[in-house]
Parts: C-alpha cells; structure tokens; sequence
C-alpha cells in the first residue's frame, strides 16, 4: 500500500510533529529516536525544528537539502490520534 501524502504539518513540540495526511488520517510523530543519528542532530535545536517545509506533492518534510523525513516513515511510525486530542492540539 502506497502512504498517503501529507496535506499539512506543525510542531506541537521541540519533538513532536502534528501531520495530516490524504487519506484524512491525523498523526502525531516523535522525532527523538531519529536524534541519535549524526544526521538528524540539527533536529535537536528547537529553533530549527520547527523551520521546515512539506516536499511539493506532500512526500516529506524538508528541513535542508540533507535532512528530510518521508512521507512513508512520518505515517508508517505515526501514533493515528483521536478528534479530542486533534482539538487540544490545534
């Protein structure tokens, strides 16, 4: 099965992302266990977490022309959330 795509993002933490997706499913990501790897260190920053952009077409967020994060791992290892949590967090 092919990931929706993402249709809109926003930090709700300096670790955490609020993503919905084309199917209209609504996730929430944690990026702390990505922060171990060398690549994502500038993540750590709250400041530049929270500067990113969604990929035109919606297959990832992009921070710079290294670091991104797919469309596939943000809904594959996505926590779904329910409509009471969506409205606490918007």
């Amino acid at each position: 099965m092919k990931p929706p795509h993402i249709i809109s993002a926003k930090a709700i933490d300096d670790h955490t992302l609020l993503l919905k997706f084309s199917n209209q499913d609504v996730r929430k990501y944690d990026i702390s266990r990505l922060l171990e790897k060398p690549l994502f260190s500038l993540l750590k920053n709250p400041q530049f977490f929270r500067n990113f952009t969604i990929e035109v077409g919606g297959y990832a967020l992009i921070w710079t022309e290294d670091i991104d994060i797919s469309e596939y791992e943000l809904w594959e290892n996505g926590t779904p959330i329910t409509e009471e949590e969506i409205n606490h967090n918007s």
